[in-house]
């Protein structure tokens, strides 16, 4: 039976790379599971969707080249849908008029706390890595 899931991402992949993977891997495996799934990246776990970190993440786990860049793509076609907060992100040098450093083609609405609480208040089932 199909659930709507709300997995939010927050962990630092500087701090704990690992936890972060295991966390792409989760939404993955729940969305490949056949799950309505919303993921939410927020504080620094945003950088799991630039492209050059993501590229480098593989190595600094030494997991198979491409791992990571999979979960991603995963994550892309078939998530309800993709949210990271505004402000994280522009922590880092990207913005909604600055996403150069964004996986390409990835479709993502820019939210908040209010999107965050919205999004977990209707969701069966929420994790957070």
């Amino acid at each position: 039976m199909s659930k709507d899931f709300f997995i939010k991402l927050v962990t630092s992949p500087d701090v704990d790379p690992l936890k972060c993977v295991v966390g792409l891997g989760c939404v993955a495996q729940a969305i490949n599971d056949g799950h309505k799934v919303d993921v939410f990246f927020a504080a620094a776990a945003v950088q799991l969707l630039h492209a050059e970190y993501l590229s480098n993440l593989d190595k600094t786990i030494d997991a198979p080249s491409g791992m990571c860049q999979g979960f991603i793509k995963t994550i892309m076609n078939g998530a309800n849908r993709i949210h990271c907060s505004t402000a994280s992100q522009a922590h880092f040098g990207v913005s909604q008029d600055s996403p150069k450093a964004l996986v390409e083609g990835i479709n993502l609405n820019w939210s908040g706390p209010a999107g965050v609480i919205a999004l977990a208040s209707d969701a069966e089932v929420t994790l957070m890595y």
